[in-house]
């Protein structure tokens, strides 16, 4: 059983429908707050052979995110892959940036994977199994101008799946952190970016299924992907 969250398009999109691809009758959760968009992706998933939730949530909003767990576990049981991927982009320089930009960029992006991991995370302690995932951004490696609260978000979720897999690797956790480089998504609509040049959601989302089917003697704990330009 497999859970999405940032479902709705993009890499978490991507993720949906390798995930439906490569396990026939996957059970599969798209989580995100638009729902016309989830629904999109899940008929995407289904045509590919998944049984699919669709739940609409604003994953900042901690009441929201339980009441999201406890359905998904409800109609699909225990989860094997818990994909954490939602998030959104902020750019401003630090000295610009108002504090409140700065603390919802940290709670789209880091509070609202840790909220997510907290809820599914104890079933898989219980069953002393389950892929975790985790994406940062290369963002989370580096420091790059005009981006201060999302580098510090990234970097904080990169913090947060290494102190996850120590707190885990001896109960049958696998955690795996993800640092896509320039990757194209709805993100770059409307700028002067040559999409051409940018990673396909799709290379990212192949690397997490192929990480998901590792041997169970194997655990990839970080993966660097960055465009290479060529068109």
């Amino acid at each position: 059983m497999v859970v999405v969250t940032g479902g709705s398009q993009g890499i978490g999109a991507a993720v949906a429908e390798r995930f439906s691809a490569a396990l026939p009758g996957v059970r599969l959760a798209l989580v995100a707050r638009d729902r016309e968009r989830l629904e999109k992706v899940a008929d995407r998933c289904v045509a590919l052979g998944a049984q699919t939730l669709c739940v609409a949530a604003d994953l900042v909003d901690a009441v929201q995110v339980e009441r999201m767990a406890a359905r998904v576990q409800a109609q699909f049981g225990g989860v094997d892959v818990l994909v954490n991927n939602a998030g959104r982009w902020r750019g401003g320089a630090a000295h610009e940036m108002s504090v409140g930009d700065f603390v919802r960029t940290l709670e789209e992006n880091l509070v609202s994977m840790f909220a997510v991991t907290r809820a599914f995370l104890p079933g898989m302690l219980s069953r002393q199994r389950g892929d975790l995932f985790f994406m940062s951004s290369t963002s989370g490696l580096e420091g790059l101008a005009n981006n201060a609260a999302y580098c510090a978000a990234k970097h904080g979720v990169a913090g947060l799946a290494k102190a996850v897999r120590a707190e885990t690797a001896d109960q049958g956790i696998r955690v795996c952190c993800i640092y896509p480089g320039a990757t194209d998504t709805p993100t770059w609509d409307g700028s002067d970016v040559d999409r051409a040049t940018l990673m396909a959601a799709d290379d990212v989302a192949q690397l997490v299924v192929d990480s998901h089917r590792q041997s169970i003697r194997a655990m990839v704990e970080e993966l660097v992907v960055r465009p290479t330009g060529r068109r």
